[in-house]
């Protein structure tokens, strides 16, 4: 299961994200409206949860580009409690409304209803790309039935992949999701991690799953 989490403070933007990858979701961050905006149109989520006092966008304006274009469920974090508040953040699409400051255990509990309410009790834990195998929960990867060792990052960015099948990922979106970092384009750190991805599970099986896209990033995508 994928969440997004749109927040410009960093220390809540780090407490959720920590907290939800050790409860066992894939999650993204994003420091204000306009980058989760385009996170969210450019990625699949299962659920994203939105502050909404934010640079560049507030979160009432990305809830209402967001209810045109997506029915992604939305959870509203805001330090604003009183009733008009609340109202507004429903009336534009949000499924829920959590006031600040707020325990992990609540925001968990509203996060796991919000999520079997949309029928999706059950987190993704296997991903497939060809005959390349992922167990996300026991983080063995797997193709033709060889198992390879990853390191952290390599699993990371091989999930990456295997999470967005057929889409081109540029350089600075891979930065971002896999090292937390801004892309600084003197530096090659991204390419390396690809070529050595590849030598681990395209290479000694002759059909590649990570194929370039040339002046733009990569995209992993089977090619039957």
């Amino acid at each position: 299961m994928k969440i997004l989490v749109i927040e410009d403070e960093p220390k809540a933007r780090e407490y959720m994200r920590s907290g939800l990858t050790e409860s066992g979701y894939v999650v993204d961050v994003a420091a204000n409206g306009r980058d989760g905006l385009h996170y969210a149109r450019e990625f699949h989520y299962d659920l994203i949860l939105l502050d909404v006092m934010m640079p560049e966008l507030s979160g009432w304006e990305v809830m209402q580009a967001l209810d045109k274009e997506t029915q992604t469920p939305v959870i509203f974090l805001t330090a604003k409690s009183t009733v008009e508040d609340r109202i507004k953040g429903l009336e534009l699409g949000a499924d829920d409304y959590l006031v600040k400051p707020f325990s992990f255990a609540e925001l968990l509990a509203r996060v796991r209803t919000l999520l079997r309410r949309g029928g999706h009790a059950k987190r993704e834990e296997h991903l497939q790309l060809g005959d390349l195998h992922m167990d996300i929960v026991k983080r063995q990867v797997t193709r033709a039935g060889s198992r390879i060792n990853l390191t952290n990052k390599e699993f990371n960015l091989l999930q990456l992949f295997m999470m967005n099948p057929g889409q081109v990922l540029t350089r600075t979106v891979i930065a971002s999701r896999v090292w937390d970092m801004n892309f600084d384009s003197d530096t090659n750190v991204v390419d390396v991690a690809v070529r050595r991805l590849r030598q681990k599970i395209d290479e000694p099986f002759g059909v590649p799953l990570i194929h370039t896209v040339h002046g733009v990033g990569y995209r992993g995508e089977h090619d039957a």
